[in-house]
């Protein structure tokens, strides 16, 4: 990883779209859920997220595109969303069974709540702001 700061390089960190309300109630659920509170939450439109990524995948990022770093590791789409779940423990890690589904397959269902989560879902008008209870979990 060039010119990586290694403040970051042990965490292990969701960028997720701040204007969508559907990834703003899933950040929510999995603020809830990760009980050892080990995963953090990024903005893909704050600075950190563009800065960061753009270092560490030398590329622009699509902000319809969940990315979950861990450790050094890259996971988008329904890669990210299994190895995510697997860190919230029983029974959500039980979702493991869907890696047996192509890669292909599971990101074309993926692709398509991602074309109209806002359409379905809705959006805000700006991203949220960390408060007291996710201070230190939400990198803005």
């Amino acid at each position: 990883m060039k010119n990586m700061n290694n403040a970051h390089q042990s965490q292990k960190i969701i960028f997720f779209d701040g204007v969508c309300l559907i990834c703003n109630r899933t950040v929510d659920f999995l603020l809830k859920n990760d009980r050892k509170k080990r995963l953090k939450f990024a903005s893909l439109q704050s600075a950190f997220a563009v800065d960061f990524l753009q270092q560490l995948r030398n590329q622009s990022v699509k902000e319809d595109t969940i990315i979950f770093y861990d450790e050094g590791q890259i996971f988008i789409k329904s890669t990210a969303v299994l190895k995510i779940a697997a860190y919230l423990g029983m029974p959500y890690a039980l979702f493991d069974v869907f890696f047996v589904i192509p890669r292909p397959w599971r990101d074309l269902f993926y692709d398509i709540i991602a074309r109209n989560r806002a359409k379905w879902f809705g959006s805000r008008e700006q991203c949220r702001v960390p408060d007291q209870e996710t201070s230190g979990r939400i990198i803005a």
